[in-house]
């Protein structure tokens, strides 16, 4: 009975290094150590000098590497079919640099959100109707300042808080956030859109 040898690779796998080893970009098991130790010393390629940081790779070809080694091995395949591996130069940028940027986001996000909602409560003239209201129950005009505002207030910072699941770096719940979500979404949306835009210009590293 020959040995057999499991495979997981996920869509993308960034590295920072040009030698780029199975090791690297797959999860490997085999009941056999010392196969198993050669089989993660496959290279699967050199990162060339060029504009390119993104290279298609068939999961064959990465069979084939394996059986030039290992000509009896099983190879199960538990991941993907075609892989992308990205090349991102490793760059060191200063501490202060990180934390500007972050602090300019967070400024923007938080401008953004505040007039988004300003001009929506505007729009939909949530003062009067306040206003209005109040006026009705109380039967005496608002000062702009009453129960309903500060309602409204706490409210609109709670559902914000609940709807993106988290206060301050913590987790309310361990649900993933809808930002976490749409992201994923989006990187498999790119995924796909490369690897079939790839193979249909016959360019991905294949058998």
């Amino acid at each position: 009975m020959s040995d057999i040898l499991y495979m997981k690779i996920d869509r993308n796998i960034e590295l920072d290094k040009k030698e780029v080893f199975l090791s690297d970009v797959a999860k490997l098991e085999c009941t056999n150590k010392d196969i198993l130790s050669r089989v993660k010393a496959i290279k699967l390629m050199n990162i060339p000098d060029e504009k390119n940081n993104r290279f298609v790779f068939s999961v064959l070809k990465v069979i084939e590497l394996i059986h030039k080694i290992c000509p009896t091995l099983e190879v199960n395949n538990l991941g993907e079919i075609d892989f992308i591996i990205d090349y991102e130069a490793p760059r060191k940028q200063p501490k202060w640099f990180s934390i500007g940027k972050v602090c300019f986001v967070c400024l923007i996000t938080f401008f953004g959100a505040a007039f988004s909602i300003m001009t929506f409560n505007n729009d939909v003239g949530v003062n009067d109707v306040f206003k209005e209201i109040y006026g009705l129950v109380m039967g005496e005009e608002s000062n702009g300042f009453t129960l309903l505002e500060m309602s409204y207030a706490i409210g609109l910072t709670t559902g914000i808080l609940v709807l993106y699941n988290h206060f301050g770096g913590k987790k309310i719940t361990t649900d993933p956030t809808p930002v976490e979500v749409e992201m994923r979404l989006y990187e498999d949306d790119i995924n796909t859109t490369l690897i079939e835009g790839v193979n249909r210009k016959d360019k991905h590293i294949e058998v």
